[in-house]
C-alpha cells in the first residue's frame, strides 16, 4: 500500500521500501536494550505443525531483539499438549507456553471466580490476556507484540514492522495496530471491506462526526490480529471475550491512551492467512456491532429503535455502493470478483446488525470485558506470582 495518505486521528506509517529490514533489525537489536520485547503468539492445537506455524519458526530464528516468546493455547488437551511442548521445544527463546485449559489454569480461573472476576469462556481474547498478565508478572519485557499463527504469508518483515514504532522511544508510540492488503488471486478481508467499513461511515451519517467513530475509521485494517503496544497499557487493557476482541482492544487504546501515541503500519507486501465462511463471518460481526454499540453508548449516543433500522437501510446503500467500487479494484488488478457473493455477505451482514441490536437491547452490559490487570493485582497481589508458578508447572 505504498502511499501518503495520513488519518486526521492517528499516524500511518507506510511500506514504501522492501529493502530496509536489515538495518531495521539491527537498530531494534540496539533499542530492545531499553525497551526489550515479548512476542505473544496466541493459537489452537490446529495451527501447530501446519506449514504457517513451521514457517514462522524459522523466520524468527532470524530474529535477534525478541526477549522472550510466549505460547498462549485455547482448546487443547493433555495428550495436545504435550505434542505442543515437544513441537515448541525447536523455537528459538524456549518459549513458554500458557496452557489456558488445562488444569493449573483452571484453577486461577476458580481464584478469580471466588473473588467476583468473571474471564469468560476459553477463546483467543482470555488467552491474550493470560499472556498479557504472564508478561507483566514476569516483568522482564516492557513492550508486548503479538501475531496470529495462521499466516501464511509470514516474514521477519512483518514482526520488525510490528515491534520498531513502540520500541523505539524517540517516536513517542505506546500502540502500533498492524494493517496490509489481504488478497490472493482474489480480495479477501470480507467483514472489514464490506462491513466494517460501510457501517462506520453510515454511523457517522447517523449520529454524527464524534471522535470515536472518526478514530475507528482511521485505521485501515481494524481487525487485524498483529498489533504491539507498552505493557503498561496492556495493564489497564479490559479485554473482550468474542469475536469482537480486534475493535475492543482499539476503543480500550481510545479511552486509555491519546491518538498522538497511536499509530498504525504497514507489515508486508501481501498477507493471507486461513479464510472463514460465512456463518463464522456473520457471528464475527455481531458480536462486533454489540461492541461498538456499547462503546458509542459509554460516548452518550443512545442507540434508538429508529436508529437501529436507519442504520440497517444506510447500510445496505453504502455496502452495496463499495461492492461496485471494489468489482473495478479487482478488475485493474486482474484479479477474480464475485459480485454475487459478494452481495450474499452484506445481506448476511446487515442480518447480524439486528441481531447485535435485539442482544444488546435487551442487556446494554452483557458484553464479554474480562477485567484488567491493575484490578486484579489490586484485589489479588499474590495472583502474579501464582500465574508464574502454574506456568512454570506447566512447562516442567
Amino acid at each position: 500500500m505504498a502511499d501518503f495518505h495520513q488519518s486526521r486521528f492517528i499516524s500511518t506509517l507506510h511500506r514504501l521500501k522492501s529493502d530496509c529490514i536489515d538495518g531495521l533489525e539491527k537498530h531494534l537489536e540496539d533499542l530492545v536494550h531499553f525497551r526489550p520485547v515479548a512476542l505473544v503468539l496466541p493459537c489452537l492445537y490446529r495451527d501447530v505443525d501446519k506449514p504457517p506455524m513451521i514457517k514462522i519458526r524459522e523466520e524468527l530464528k532470524k530474529v535477534r531483539y525478541i526477549n522472550e516468546i510466549i505460547i498462549t493455547m485455547g482448546d487443547t488437551n493433555k495428550e495436545q499438549f504435550l505434542k505442543a511442548k515437544e513441537f515448541f521445544r525447536d523455537f528459538p527463546l524456549n518459549p513458554k507456553i500458557i496452557w489456558n485449559t488445562g488444569p493449573n489454569m483452571h484453577k486461577l480461573y476458580e481464584i478469580l471466580k471466588e473473588n467476583n472476576f468473571d474471564v469468560g469462556d476459553d477463546g483467543k481474547g482470555r488467552s491474550m490476556w493470560l499472556a498479557y498478565g504472564y508478561v507483566i508478572a514476569n516483568n522482564s519485557s516492557s513492550v508486548i507484540a503479538i501475531h496470529d499463527c495462521d499466516i501464511s504469508t509470514y516474514t521477519n518483515e512483518l514482526l520488525a514492522r510490528l515491534c520498531y514504532p513502540v520500541v523505539n522511544r524517540n517516536l513517542g508510540y505506546e500502540f502500533c495496530k498492524g494493517y496490509y492488503a489481504r488478497f490472493t488471486n482474489r480480495l479477501h478481508g470480507r467483514v472489514t471491506r464490506l462491513f466494517i467499513t460501510p457501517m462506520l461511515r453510515s454511523l457517522r451519517m447517523l449520529v454524527g462526526d464524534i471522535p470515536y467513530l472518526e478514530y475507528l475509521d482511521s485505521f485501515r485494517y481494524p481487525l487485524a490480529g498483529e498489533f504491539a503496544m507498552h505493557r503498561d497499557l496492556a495493564r489497564s487493557l479490559r479485554v473482550l471475550g468474542n469475536w469482537g476482541l480486534e475493535i475492543g482492544i482499539l476503543s480500550e487504546m481510545y479511552n486509555n491512551t491519546v491518538p498522538k501515541r497511536i499509530c498504525q503500519v504497514d507489515l508486508c507486501e501481501k498477507y493471507d492467512h486461513e479464510h472463514r465462511k460465512i456463518p463464522g463471518l456473520v457471528k464475527m460481526s455481531t458480536d462486533i456491532t454489540k461492541a461498538i454499540f456499547r462503546y458509542l453508548t459509554i460516548e452518550g449516543i443512545q442507540i434508538t429503535t429508529a436508529l437501529f433500522r436507519t442504520l440497517q437501510v444506510n447500510y445496505l446503500r453504502i455496502a452495496r455502493d463499495i461492492i461496485e467500487r471494489y468489482e473495478h479494484d479487482a478488475l485493474i488488478n486482474g484479479l477474480k470478483f464475485d459480485r454475487h457473493k459478494e452481495s450474499l455477505a452484506v445481506e448476511s451482514f446487515v442480518k447480524s446488525i439486528g441481531y447485535a441490536y435485539k442482544d444488546f437491547e435487551k442487556d446494554p452490559l452483557s458484553i464479554n470485558l474480562i477485567s484488567n490487570w491493575n484490578r486484579i493485582n489490586s484485589a489479588l497481589p499474590e495472583f502474579f506470582d501464582i500465574l508464574l508458578e502454574y506456568v512454570e508447572k506447566d512447562n516442567g
